[in-house]
């Protein structure tokens, strides 16, 4: 056993997310959206961190480390779960982050999300984004969209990741999970593949550059059910990086070929429990109805926010009013929501309504 699985085991015991791990310091793990120092550990040295990470590392991995003093892969341990791995070079010396990815898909009813996100999983065609920042959930939002297809059709299910996160298991679906650097030269190359292997529904772990975001829109007007993921915060600011990937001469172009293809942005973020004792993610959501494609094909995003309150029954909804909604409810604090909100001053009244009310 490696002796890193002691700290993994006790990240996953304490109910933490990440373990951070660095020369000149103790190992820290993230728990509830903040850093806590591990007991019981002396700080390492560079040698000693480096003995450390070189363990679960393999021959390949490592000598790739060395090189170019980055790596990215995933690392599983038997009834702990499979952790996402990023080695690096600070100041001083090794670092590395490990992100814990549970062994059990959560269902959408596990994740108590909203019900218009399992709407996304009936979709035949388009294109799927899940915002937000890093943290915020997103893959496993999507692991949970994803298996509830895996669970209730039969499709060819394409993920392409960086690294592989949730394992699949193939229900109703026959499932590829491809890893970028493993699988795959790169997420363009795989994308590009998986519209010729016959794949019904495709995932794009990270929507990163020009080639990957124009073939996931060329994929969904292509009939294929695609989704993905960007660091955006609001539907606006998702669907303009989208269109500003491309030059400028294309862009007109790519508004149409968007307005077509877009079914629905949802973007999360995730929020410390009143009680201090977990987190609870909230969501913006923009589905595509009659509106949204000459919002798009005009470059009206200023618009959204009105498409959006007026879809409420459809299952829209803006991030500030989820917001608002946890904080009277009771599970988040005031002062949290205000930090996240856009509209600050819409939540004075919050102040005066009694948790759970």
């Amino acid at each position: 056993m490696a002796r890193i699985d002691q700290l993994f085991r006790y990240m996953k015991d304490q109910g933490g997310s990440d373990l951070h791990l660095s020369a000149a310091l103790r190992p820290h793990i993230r728990k509830h959206g903040h850093l806590e120092e591990v007991p019981n550990w002396p700080a390492f040295t560079d040698a000693s961190l480096r003995e450390l990470l070189r363990e679960v590392a393999s021959e390949a991995q490592w000598s790739h480390y060395e090189q170019t003093l980055d790596l990215d892969f995933a690392y599983s341990l038997d009834g702990v779960g499979r952790f996402r791995a990023n080695f690096l070079n600070q100041e001083n010396g090794a670092g590395a982050v490990f992100r814990i990815i549970p062994e059990k898909i959560k269902s959408l009813e596990e994740l108590a999300v909203p019900a218009a996100l399992s709407t996304f999983a009936e979709l035949e065609q388009g294109l799927v984004l899940v915002t937000g920042p890093t943290g915020s959930g997103k893959s496993t939002t999507l692991a949970a969209i994803i298996n509830r297809i895996n669970e209730t059709c039969a499709k060819h299910i394409v993920t392409i990741e960086d690294p592989v996160e949730f394992v699949h298991q193939n229900k109703k679906c026959t499932i590829s999970q491809r890893e970028v650097g493993s699988n795959a030269k790169s997420f363009g190359s795989a994308l590009r593949a998986a519209i010729r292997q016959d794949a019904e529904v495709i995932l794009v772990g990270e929507m990163r550059d020009f080639e990957t975001i124009s073939l996931a829109i060329t994929a969904a007007e292509m009939g294929i059910l695609v989704f993905g993921t960007l660091h955006t915060n609001n539907a606006a600011k998702t669907i303009d990086r989208l269109i500003d990937a491309f030059p400028t001469d294309q862009q007109a172009q790519a508004r149409t070929m968007l307005s077509e293809s877009l079914a629905g942005v949802v973007s999360q973020l995730l929020l410390r429990t009143a009680d201090g004792k977990g987190r609870v993610a909230v969501h913006e959501i923009l589905l595509k109805n009659a509106a949204l494609p000459n919002i798009i094909r005009e470059a009206n995003t200023q618009m959204l926010a009105s498409i959006i309150q007026a879809g409420k029954q459809q299952g829209m909804q803006a991030m500030d009013d989820a917001l608002l909604g946890v904080v009277k409810s009771g599970k988040v604090k005031l002062e949290d929501a205000i930090a996240k909100a856009t509209h600050k001053q819409r939540f004075s009244d919050a102040q005066s309504v009694p948790a759970g009310a």
